[in-house]
């Protein structure tokens, strides 16, 4: 954690504003908090970031649970364990300013997928894909939830939240052990995890009250816009 006073507090402002959307709308947490934290604290990505989230998707999983899709969650599942797999070779293999690329280049992506406005049918290949993206694209950056959101974007915001926790509290699992077995999540990055855990339960208490004010239009594009900003950096950094 940064020793800066200054900095930590604006580390466990970004989770917990992160933690508090994502609660409230399905997803958004590594959006806002994990480009930003890229910059000022690089070592919470992605392991300790990741890890502390199984704090809030467990509780919104347990809240939405009677909304949560089952049959489409074992597909996506399946395609997140593949996604990890891969995610995990990269991981393995890439120098820090490939992974500083790399982590830029799927910010954006998920950016974009959020932002795309896509009507995807739901299918077992459609679930599948998405969710060896979000495999992916989580592990490497912790964003894993365009993919999901994308697909599920038209099936009611409690499916929508609850399908994506009960997705995320597993999934979140092979990604961290993808992390582990390449080194990159030890008691060093547990320890920050469980530091980061209590901003994630403070989130979602915060989660409630803004899903009543919540207004996409006026949110989505300042999410969007400062990710991307946040992404061009990095990627302005790593080139």
């Amino acid at each position: 954690m940064p020793s800066d006073p200054l900095t930590a507090v604006l580390v466990f402002s970004l989770v917990i504003l992160g933690a508090a959307l994502q609660g409230a709308a399905g997803f958004g947490m590594g959006l806002i908090a994990a480009p930003p934290l890229m910059l000022i604290a690089p070592d919470l990505i992605p392991g300790p970031l990741i890890g502390a989230g199984i704090v809030l998707t467990g509780a919104v999983a347990y809240r939405d649970r009677a909304s949560i899709d089952y049959s489409g969650l074992g597909y996506a599942l399946v395609g997140r364990a593949l996604g990890t797999v891969m995610a995990a070779v990269f991981l393995a293999l890439a120098s820090p300013r490939s992974f500083d690329l790399a982590f830029g280049l799927l910010v954006v992506l998920g950016v974009s997928l959020s932002a795309g406005g896509l009507r995807v049918r739901l299918s077992p290949r459609t679930i599948s894909f998405a969710g060896f993206l979000s495999g992916l694209m989580g592990t490497v950056s912790s964003i894993g939830g365009p993919p999901m959101a994308l697909l599920y974007q038209h099936s009611g915001a409690a499916k929508l939240r609850a399908t994506l926790a009960g997705y995320f509290v597993l999934g979140v699992g092979f990604s961290l052990l993808a992390l582990f077995s390449v080194g990159l999540f030890g008691w060093n990055e547990l320890r920050l995890a469980l530091i980061l855990s209590p901003a994630m339960l403070l989130g979602f208490l915060l989660a409630k009250p803004l899903q009543s004010r919540l207004r996409e239009t006026m949110i989505r594009p300042i999410v969007l816009g400062l990710s991307l900003v946040s992404a061009a950096w990095v990627i302005w950094r790593a080139l």
